[in-house]
């Protein structure tokens, strides 16, 4: 349960951060271009607001508010009352579209009441607009740029988003486009201009994995162990064993290219490659034939290999079985009884089956080979610490200035690109459409506990993938935003309105269903 608890944890901050992120490039923008941004919201809120602020007018935790002055308050209930007479003519019209149109029944007088109601609220709401806009003409750029907005944090941890004065959104707010256009309105700004708010999400996030990659490798630079130095090789997945590979090979060349640990996608070359070299047995040079679907082969087995660690004590336990059997740190465990335990993959395993027994074991100490007894408890453990990978296997460390680290981090950020771009492909496969995954398979790859450089070197690619996704062309997404515009460019002809608005409900029904279908393979995947 602490496990699962620091994984969403984990997976909530980095969501929340890139949301803000992304919505933040799209305000921007907008904001340099003069267009307003009505809202600004981490999470959503429907219903319901669990914090919300719009400098110098109000403030609100949950359903008490706080007004600075009266016409605050008056711009607020105009607010409600507008949502409220919006949602009236939408189950107005969702009524009246039920019945016979032909016929001028109860259902067309209330659509018709309805209509004129949130026709009044949408003008007065509009000569508010008016008059906003002409005052923030005398304010200060800095007032200008911030000071119209309503920021908040919804209660539903599923995104954020960026409300644009006169645009069609995933707010789907359509009674606004009923107003004659205004020119602090999206819809009333040149193309390039609103192509440029569409895209600036997806850059922003871009540019953000970019510096996450830069502050990593200036911090930590980059520290890995070459393949030369692992004399034991890595350890591989039950899948990976199953397509040749073995535990102790050490990999060499992926395609007849020569692979090496400094490369950052040294493992996704092995995986996509048509056949694989590895060093065997230390001496032996064996050639893989890597199956055509060994990605989705993978997927259950959660990772692909790992370097083996040999089981060097680092610390023992007083009173612990190491300690009483005079394990001394820098003492390496080589064998249990006759079987020999390279690693702790063989250690393991052969601990557990000696629990609460008297068990010689091989120790190497120094340049000698000694022989110690101990009896592992009833948990197979006999109590010490292993000392850390880096300090078993002599690791390589590069380290970057200040300066350095930027070419580093955008080199990092196009390779990532470039890599989850072309893994794209496999996606309209069945196996790529089995092996979708939601909010579980994205908790799943943060670590049990809290690490500050796996949590943003996956926060890094994950603000990558989200630049990626939203510009795939897809109503809904940014992507589809900026295809329209493109034609519009093109043929210097706007789509119609209610082409966009069917095709915005049609993208919001595809991307909910495509929602729904990965988190369900995450829950099916959770009890198979």
């Amino acid at each position: 349960m602490e496990s699962f608890l620091i994984k969403a944890a984990q997976l909530i901050v980095a969501l929340a951060f890139l949301v803000i992120i992304h919505e933040f490039g799209h305000f921007v923008f907008a904001r340099i271009f003069g267009i307003k941004v009505e809202k600004f919201y981490m999470f959503f809120n429907p219903g319901l607001s669990l914090f919300k602020w719009k400098p110098r007018r109000h403030v609100g935790v949950l359903s008490k508010m706080k007004y600075f002055d009266d016409d605050a308050r008056q711009e607020d209930a105009e607010t409600q009352a507008l949502e409220k007479s919006e949602k009236a003519y939408e189950e107005a019209y969702n009524a009246w579209k039920k019945t016979d149109q032909t016929q001028a029944g109860p259902e067309k007088q209330q659509l018709d009441a309805a209509e004129a109601a949130m026709e009044h609220d949408l003008a007065v709401r509009a000569r508010r607009d008016a008059v906003e806009f002409e005052q923030a003409k005398k304010e200060s750029k800095w007032r200008r740029f911030w000071g119209h907005t309503e920021y908040g944090i919804g209660w539903l941890p599923l995104g954020g988003y960026c409300k644009i004065g006169g645009m069609i959104d995933e707010s789907m707010d359509t009674a606004q486009m009923k107003n004659e256009p205004q020119p602090w309105e999206f819809r009333t700004k040149p193309a390039w201009q609103r192509l440029l708010v569409m895209l600036g999400g997806v850059l922003f996030n871009f540019i953000l994995a970019i510096i996450i990659y830069a502050g990593i490798a200036f911090h930590w630079g980059d520290k890995y162990i070459p393949f030369e130095n692992a004399a034991e090789g890595f350890d591989f997945v039950p899948a990976a064993q199953e397509a040749g590979f073995r535990n102790g090979d050490i990999p060499l060349s992926a395609d007849g290219r020569k692979l090496d640990a400094a490369q950052s996608d040294w493992q996704l070359r092995m995986i996509e490659a048509k056949e694989v070299k590895v060093l065997r047995n230390k001496r032996d040079t064996v050639t893989i034939a890597i199956p055509s679907d060994f990605l989705f082969r993978l997927n259950d087995d959660k990772g692909f290999l790992a370097y083996r660690l040999p089981a060097v004590v680092d610390k023992t336990v007083n009173g612990e079985p190491a300690a009483k059997a005079g394990l001394v740190e820098g003492d390496r465990i080589v064998s249990v009884d006759t079987l020999s335990t390279p690693t702790m993959t063989e250690l393991a395993p052969a601990l557990l089956d000696r629990a609460d027994k008297l068990t010689r074991l091989g120790v190497v100490r120094g340049d000698s080979l000694i022989t110690v007894a101990a009896t592992p408890n009833s948990y197979g453990k006999l109590g010490f610490q292993l000392r850390r990978l880096e300090d078993v296997y002599p690791a390589v460390t590069i380290r970057y200035s200040l300066l350095q680290s930027f070419p580093q981090g955008w080199k990092q950020g196009t390779g990532m690109l470039s890599n989850y771009a072309g893994s794209m492909k496999h996606v309209a496969s069945k196996e790529g459409a089995e092996s979708l995954g939601g909010f579980g398979a994205l908790g799943n790859m943060f670590p049990d506990r809290w690490n500050w450089y796996a949590f943003w070197q996956i926060t890094a690619f994950l603000s990558v993938a989200l630049a990626f996704m939203n510009i795939i062309p897809i109503p809904g997404l940014d992507g589809g935003h900026v295809m329209f515009l493109l034609w519009e460019i093109i043929t210097r002809r706007k789509v119609p309105q209610n082409v966009l608005i069917v095709a915005q409900y049609i993208g919001m029904a595809f991307l909910l269903l495509l929602l729904l279908y990965a988190n369900g393979n995450d829950i099916f995947r959770a009890f198979r």
